[in-house]
């Protein structure tokens, strides 16, 4: 007598999702890291402070009395310190090729726009940072006047806050587009702070680049951002000066970026 067996089921095979990738918050935290791991980022962050400091140091010795007020000491601490912020825009971005990480950080986040992003969003974050480091010495500096003998005025125009962050913003993004672009740090650096010299001298000998040297020369379409009126001319002269050195070089970076490959 033959008795019938109930087959066993079997369980279905279970469906593995793939993991999901780090988000953008996570990349951006591990960046901010990245500025201060390396040696040349660790003393730039410092200098950029110090630089900060010496200038509201210097003016307590060389500005008048009456004139020693928050805004006097605020205002010129933006200058020194957005020369900085480009070299530091730069070498966020070709750390990754110099010192031969960028095969485990794209191994790691195969979508590389994800970690260029992460990388923009790291340097905007320390350009903002920097405007809170020139508040704080402007805010030390109006004390040490005061209690100097000097005016030591709280006088400030809340409109020069937002103008010093775009700023400190559009230089260190500069300088990370010509890192973008370039990919090697000394070339990078040499040729942002060659190409701005280079087109003042020939603007200054040549009398047909004048006019758009007004257009097109940073160190004027950006000047008035230190101050508290910015007019709708000038505007639309630092749109334009923007778009060639930061939006160009940043467009064409994420390309080159995107299709070299890594060894």
């Amino acid at each position: 007598m033959t008795t019938a067996t109930t087959p066993v089921p079997t369980a279905a095979p279970t469906r593995h999702e793939p993991a999901a990738g780090p988000s953008l918050a996570r990349l951006t935290g591990v960046e901010l890291r990245k500025l201060t791991d390396t040696r040349a980022g660790r003393w730039l962050l410092i200098s950029i402070g110090l630089i900060a400091v010496a200038i509201v140091v210097v003016q307590l010795f060389v500005v008048d009395g009456p004139e020693q007020t928050f805004t006097a000491f605020f205002a010129p601490s933006l200058l020194p310190v957005g020369l900085l912020l480009p070299v530091l825009g730069i070498l966020s971005i070709t750390g990754e090729w110099s010192q031969r990480t960028a095969l485990t950080t794209f191994a790691l986040v195969p979508r590389r726009e994800r970690v260029i992003v992460a990388k923009l969003a790291a340097v905007v974050l320390a350009a903002l940072a920097s405007v809170l480091v020139s508040l704080a010495v402007a805010a030390a500096g109006t004390l040490a006047a005061k209690a100097t003998g000097g005016a030591g005025a709280w006088t400030f125009d809340w409109q020069l806050l937002p103008y010093a962050a775009v700023f400190q913003v559009a230089n260190v993004l500069m300088g990370a587009g010509f890192g973008l672009l370039l990919l090697n740090t000394p070339l990078a650096i040499v040729t942002y702070l060659l190409l701005p010299t280079v087109w003042s001298v020939l603007s200054a000998m040549i009398k047909a680049l004048r006019e758009p040297a007004g257009w097109l020369d940073t160190s004027v379409t950006m000047a008035p951002l230190l101050t508290p009126d910015v007019t709708a001319g000038q505007w639309g002269r630092l749109g334009v000066s923007l778009a060639v050195w930061m939006v160009v070089p940043l467009a064409a970076g994420l390309i080159r970026t995107m299709r070299r490959e890594v060894s």
